[in-house]
């Protein structure tokens, strides 16, 4: 998917911007902007895998309901969540109540405080895995990369739960850690111009 679709201002867009309304928004503010800030990061990676089999659309719409189920996913109070909470999210209609997925942000948030006690900030972890060098191929034609298979494998490995390949490399996506957008997109050049600017934690 490569091709574009007109915004409401008339200039080209990433085609997936015609599933929704509220997508144009969402992918001229955020999708692509590169981020270093570790609750963003951290909601981001949450959310990602809270979409795992449904749409984005779904998730983006709950948004708001997840951030204050989760307390704005600040990971150090997500850490201290018991099982209390988790029947109390099972109740929660405003998210999506998948118990697998509630407990592995729980569980997430307590490893995100050990990745930042040792790597200093979630962002100096994950920036280096920013690939060096794309693929000759279009943009939105990866699922994964591999890069997204080493974070995965990476994250996996401290204990990390729900960080599939798929789900990094959409993080990893909309993170800016990639520029994403179709050629043809107004925003590509935007994007690539922030991360141009864009200081590397750990640099």
């Amino acid at each position: 998917m490569t091709n574009t679709v007109p915004g409401p201002d008339g200039q080209p867009r990433c085609f997936w911007c015609k599933a929704a309304p509220e997508f144009f928004e969402y992918h001229d503010r955020e999708w692509g902007f590169p981020v270093d800030d570790d609750r963003h990061l951290f909601e981001k990676l949450c959310l990602e895998s809270f979409q795992s089999g449904l749409s984005w659309r779904t998730i983006l719409a709950k948004r708001d309901n997840f951030r204050k189920a989760f307390k704005n996913f600040d990971f150090h109070k997500v850490a201290r969540f018991t099982e209390k909470d988790v029947e109390r999210l099972l109740e929660d209609a405003g998210i999506v109540r998948h118990r697998g997925k509630i407990e592995a942000v729980i569980n997430n948030a307590r490893r995100a405080k050990e990745l930042v006690s040792e790597e200093g900030s979630l962002a100096t972890y994950v920036w280096r895995f920013e690939p060096q060098g794309r693929p000759d191929v279009d943009p939105q034609t990866l699922s994964t990369s591999p890069e997204s298979v080493a974070l995965s494998k990476d994250l996996k490995k401290r204990g990390w739960k729900f960080v599939g390949p798929t789900t990094v490399y959409a993080f990893m996506q909309s993170m800016g850690l990639v520029n994403d957008h179709a050629h043809e997109c107004c925003m590509r050049p935007e994007i690539d111009k922030a991360r141009k600017r864009f200081k590397r934690p750990g640099a």
